[in-house]
């Protein structure tokens, strides 16, 4: 897939200050958090790396975070109180900041949340004009962008079950745009993501979810900001 950036991209969204990379990339990378956990954390520890760690409380990243965890848009004007808001909601974060990562992107966001029963460990990158990399989720690679739906399926390294997966995307009539197999080895745990131009039906995800090898099955909408 390239890494490549429209003009669009590059000018970056409407959203509130001071940075896209240190706001409005934060805000996306968070909310995609919520997207997976169903809904707000009641806890988070979210950690930022190198440039991030540098600046993270002088750029408002501290409170983008935040705010991407209640869920707020990039441009919402109570990013700037988010910490008053969150205290409202009774969610619990954390900040820690981890200078020299030296194989991480410089702008790098890493959030351990927490929902009821469901845990996530997300690691995001922050690429300028809100733009974002989801680089990992709980330990698998995942690289996506939230620009496209995104289908994630945590399942047993079955045979076929890439091809197959993949024919029942396209009875809906989707395009898959990328797809990232990461597993844990030879028929164990695997990952598997799909971009896909359009939206799947709910019938069709509750077909997935019923599949014996598969274990879990989360849908994450476009975050357009």
């Amino acid at each position: 897939m390239s890494n490549t950036s429209s003009v669009f991209d590059m000018i970056g969204p409407v959203m509130i200050g001071p940075s896209s990379s240190h706001t409005a990339g934060v805000v996306r990378i968070a909310r995609t958090v919520v997207r997976i956990l169903g809904g707000i954390p009641e806890t988070a520890d979210i950690i930022f790396y190198n440039s991030f760690a540098q600046t993270y409380e002088g750029h408002g990243s501290d409170r983008a975070a935040v705010a991407g965890l209640l869920d707020f848009s990039t441009d919402d004007k109570r990013i700037k109180n988010s910490f008053d808001f969150a205290k409202k909601q009774s969610m619990q974060y954390s900040f820690k900041s981890v200078g020299n990562a030296s194989t991480l992107h410089p702008n790098t966001i890493a959030i351990n949340a927490k929902k009821g029963d469901e845990k996530l460990k997300l690691v995001g990158e922050s690429r300028g004009g809100g733009v974002i990399r989801i680089k990992e989720i709980n330990g698998f690679t995942a690289n996506f962008s939230t620009n496209f739906h995104t289908l994630v399926v945590n399942a047993q390294d079955a045979k076929g079950a890439i091809g197959f997966l993949s024919n029942i995307i396209s009875q809906d009539e989707c395009n898959i745009a990328t797809l990232t197999v990461s597993r844990m080895g030879k028929s164990d745990k695997a990952c598997q993501i799909f971009e896909i131009d359009s939206e799947l039906k709910k019938q069709t995800l509750d077909y997935i979810s019923t599949i014996s090898w598969v274990n879990s099955v989360k849908y994450i909408p476009v975050i357009d900001n």
